[in-house]
């Protein structure tokens, strides 16, 4: 790398540094000063990598699949989720407890430590998985297509917020990290002030009541799909960053692993809103 590229670089990094600025992979990735000219990151790079990813969460469903006629054995529980009832296996319960987390174990490795990304994320993504078709193929069993539906709504919104960041739409500006902010520090509160609320035997019957609402949880729903959908922008914007200011090849794997843990995201909030929906007609 000659000196002026460097200098180029080094004094544009600092100012793309944002706690708002997208999920906590793209956020590491930001930080980086590392350049090269030769094998550095290239958009094909990235995209093959995320494909992959979400063929890891497509493994992970078909494990599920396979793996759930083993697993019903002990007592039956009857279970509730967003208005479907069901039953499921005690073994069943245990194994997806396992599943959930794992998850959060390797989400945290593929968040900390870089290096082990492309084993973690995919693990990761194999967990997601197998916990989506957990939803779709025992919770909404005989609705099943719910899911599909979730998917279709999911594509169309990765669409939109594609085209609304490579036409220059939307850019991530302060005002923009701005209204991101509020919007996650408002659902944060919110959570953390219902979870509280929860243990408080005065505030109880006012928490139960906020969680059978409805309406309620259709906006808090509708509420973290646009957050996810924003963060796809700042996804989509910090993978900009790896390429164009030539991050070496090796960061295409956090760049991917970011996006895909985006997708997987938007697409749980889009089924839950689906669910949440879906299960109050069935009453």
């Amino acid at each position: 790398m000659n000196i002026s590229s460097q200098q180029r670089n080094s004094s544009a990094a600092p100012k793309r540094s944002s706690i708002l600025r997208s999920n906590p992979v793209m956020r590491r990735l930001d930080k980086v000063t590392e350049y090269t000219e030769s094998n550095s990151a290239t958009y094909g790079g990235i995209t093959f990598k995320t494909v992959l990813f979400l063929l890891f969460t497509i493994g992970g469903i078909a494990i599920e699949l396979f793996v759930a006629k083993f697993l019903q054995t002990g007592d039956i529980l009857h279970m509730n989720i967003r208005g479907f009832e069901f039953d499921m296996y005690k073994t069943e319960a245990f194994v997806i407890l396992g599943v959930v987390i794992a998850a959060v174990v390797f989400q945290l490795l593929a968040f900390f430590a870089r290096s082990t990304t492309p084993v973690t994320g995919a693990l990761y993504c194999i967990t997601q998985g197998y916990f989506i078709a957990f939803l779709v193929f025992t919770v909404l069993k005989g609705y099943e297509y719910l899911g599909a539906l979730a998917l279709a709504i999911t594509m169309l919104i990765i669409l939109v917020m594609a085209i609304l960041y490579s036409t220059g739409v939307i850019r991530v500006t302060k005002k923009f990290r701005m209204i991101l902010f509020t919007l996650i520090i408002t659902s944060v509160i919110a959570s953390l002030l219902l979870l509280v609320a929860s243990f408080i035997p005065a505030t109880q019957p006012l928490v139960a009541s906020l969680r059978s609402n409805m309406w309620l949880s259709i906006g808090v729903s509708v509420v973290f799909i646009i957050i996810a959908a924003l963060f796809l922008i700042c996804d989509f914007d910090t993978i900009d960053h790896v390429v164009n200011d030539k991050l070496p090849k090796k960061y295409e794997w956090t760049a991917a692993f970011g996006l895909a843990f985006t997708v997987i995201w938007l697409y749980l909030k889009v089924l839950d809103l689906i669910m949440t929906i879906a299960g109050n007609n069935k009453k």
